[in-house]
């Protein structure tokens, strides 16, 4: 058994160094990036610290909530492994949308219907957090307003059809039906058969939102802290944080690392599956070519599992993602990969020369719902460890409410945090580094599902 638990533990650090590495060279070419500038840097932790809140996580997450907890007198410190806006936060989609990454009908499956609501109202009240950070903290953040959510055939259109009425009846969230006979005047594209229109989401440049963020928390007072790692977690009344140069302690811990906990928390940890999505964005295109894609300006996605989704960026440049792949299947010509994806697409860009290719990693959950809550006091011996993680492709809108809801648990009114964190979560099978054979294999037969059009 001993023998086991080493092997199981040295396979757990091979593929996680091996995750991170190639997170790393995903990084490289982004973007986002190479369009946002990186003001200020931050000093990392050295010596020891208190403080009220420590956060582990300088992405979305984590700086929603070191707001949040600035704005009710908490003294706050973030500690981010890398710099602020990474990991997902930095290198997403961009695509600011409603509700969560699963079926509405799996939250009242859990809640019931009254706190399914709420759990709605909550995601459009992260939708509301972004225009207000932006105008507070005089974020650029590229804002365009609409979302478009298409369906590739008259099946996939039904589906649609049927989750509009769905949010019509219960959710009184009405959507604008697009059918066949429109839908060329709001997609250039052939491949699609109908869509959704909600004119409340929209899209924005992830990064530049981001380190908005940033400099807002750090002018309310919050201390964060880049390059600094935590390399464990004691807890206690006062749990205390592990880094390579200085140990941080405070009454209350929030884990905002998402899929980059790096270790800290194998319960936690086990519970999302770390997923690999990417990006590619052209050449500036002439002005005629890029009005014509997307008319509306809105951003777009799929209702395929695995998803292609797709903006026209400020800079008139086609942004397009897509694709999944788990740590070790990564395609081998990624820019050729996605070409061909966006091709598929748009026919009419293939002479629009690809000036970055980039990815990231995301945190999915098994039912793809947001996992919120604390740690087990069994585990902590107090209940003084939150966590956020589990956003699942919708963090955009949802890490603000989330740091919202967990800034009202830690100063007494938990009432809005625990309906999400009664949502019911299970770890992966083995772990999230000891499935992966099964979950290419899963993600293979829903591959197989979207080309067929099932």
């Amino acid at each position: 058994m001993g023998q086991q638990v080493g092997t199981d533990f040295l396979q757990r650090g091979h593929v996680l160094m091996s995750l991170l590495e190639a997170d790393r060279e995903l990084a490289r070419d982004s973007y986002y990036a190479a369009t946002s500038t990186r003001e200020p840097h931050f000093p990392r932790l050295d010596g020891s610290a208190q403080c009220d809140v420590a956060i582990v996580g300088g992405g979305l997450a984590g700086l929603s909530a070191a707001i949040e907890l600035a704005d009710r007198g908490f003294q706050v410190t973030v500690l981010e492994a890398h710099e602020v806006g990474h990991g997902a936060s930095g290198r997403n989609g961009g695509q600011v949308i409603h509700g969560l990454g699963c079926d509405p009908r799996v939250i009242e499956g859990q809640v019931g219907l009254v706190d399914a609501r709420r759990v709605w109202a909550a995601s459009l009240e992260g939708l509301d957090i972004i225009h207000e950070r932006c105008a507070r903290f005089a974020i650029d953040s590229e804002w365009r307003s609409g979302y478009l959510m298409a369906a590739v055939n008259a099946r996939r259109g039904r589906g649609l059809e049927a989750l509009a009425d769905r949010l019509a009846r219960h959710y009184d969230y009405p959507l604008r039906s697009i059918g066949p006979h429109e839908i060329g005047s709001w997609v250039a594209s052939p491949r699609f058969h109908s869509a959704l229109h909600d004119p409340r989401s929209g899209h924005l440049h992830p990064l530049k939102y981001t380190r908005g963020l940033a400099r807002g928390a750090a002018s309310l007072g919050v201390s964060i802290h880049e390059g600094t790692r935590v390399t464990a977690l004691e807890p206690g009344e006062r749990p205390r944080l592990v880094t390579p140069h200085g140990v941080l302690s405070a009454r209350q811990v929030l884990l905002a690392g998402n899929a980059y906990l790096e270790g800290l928390s194998s319960w936690l940890e086990d519970r999302v599956m770390p997923v690999e999505t990417f990006m590619l964005a052209t050449e500036p295109l002439p002005e005629a070519l890029a009005d014509s894609l997307i008319p509306s300006g809105s951003a777009v996605s799929d209702n395929n599992f695995v998803l292609d989704y797709f903006r026209v960026s400020k800079d008139r440049r086609m942004l397009f993602g897509g694709g999944e792949s788990h740590a070790g299947s990564r395609p081998a010509d990624l820019a050729g990969t996605m070409r061909r994806r966006m091709l598929r697409v748009f026919p009419q860009l293939a002479r629009a020369r690809i000036e970055h290719v980039w990815g990231g990693v995301v945190d999915v959950t098994m039912n793809r719902a947001p996992d919120f809550g604390r740690l087990p006091a069994a585990a902590t011996r107090a209940p003084n460890v939150y966590y956020l993680q589990g956003f699942s492709g919708h963090g955009l809108a949802l890490t603000g409410v989330a740091g919202r809801l967990v800034t009202e648990a830690m100063a007494g009114d938990a009432s809005r945090f625990d309906v999400f964190a009664r949502l019911q979560h299970h770890a992966y099978p083995g772990g999230r580094w000891l499935c992966t054979p099964a979950l290419r294999l899963g993600l293979a037969w829903y591959r197989l599902r979207d080309a067929l059009a099932c």
